[in-house]
């Protein structure tokens, strides 16, 4: 009993652990995608984004610069940093590995989208690695092709 204790709290210390990082991977990938559609990324396009006021999007910028992924001067657009960009390309990687993983599972596109951005930050790299091996095995099946 003891070690199902500790389990599901190491469980539950994990789930609120990855729910710090999952802020940070979110505004990355944001800054990321509104630089890449826009050319660059303001303060008022994150909100929009997030549907959150621009002080409360503030704050969150504020401490990811002080964490090193963002840099930006005051009214002046919002950049990510090496640390910032190589943080924007995991979290892109692993969100359309969980959508390839969900659609290979028969999930309908549009729910697969959805599902993904709430699940990638919360699989471990044990399950990573089982959904790149399903998905490089799936797509060797003969049934696999069929679609």
């Amino acid at each position: 009993m003891a070690d199902r204790k500790r389990k599901l709290l190491n469980g539950h210390k994990r789930t609120r652990e990855d729910h710090t990082s999952e802020t940070a991977s979110d505004y990355a990938e944001a800054v990321d995608l509104i630089s890449r559609n826009k050319g660059e990324c303001r303060l008022r396009d994150l909100a929009e984004l997030f549907q959150i006021s621009n002080a409360s999007a503030h704050r969150a910028i504020g401490r990811l610069k002080r964490l090193g992924l963002m840099e930006s001067e005051p009214y002046g657009p919002i950049r990510l940093t090496r640390k910032g960009q190589t943080l924007a390309n995991q979290s892109q990687g692993l969100h359309q590995l969980v959508v390839d993983f969900l659609l290979a599972i028969g999930v309908p596109r549009e729910s697969a989208e959805i599902d993904a951005e709430g699940l990638e930050h919360h699989i471990s790299k044990d399950t990573e690695y089982a959904f790149r091996d399903f998905l490089k095995n799936f797509s060797k099946s003969p049934k696999s092709n069929e679609h």
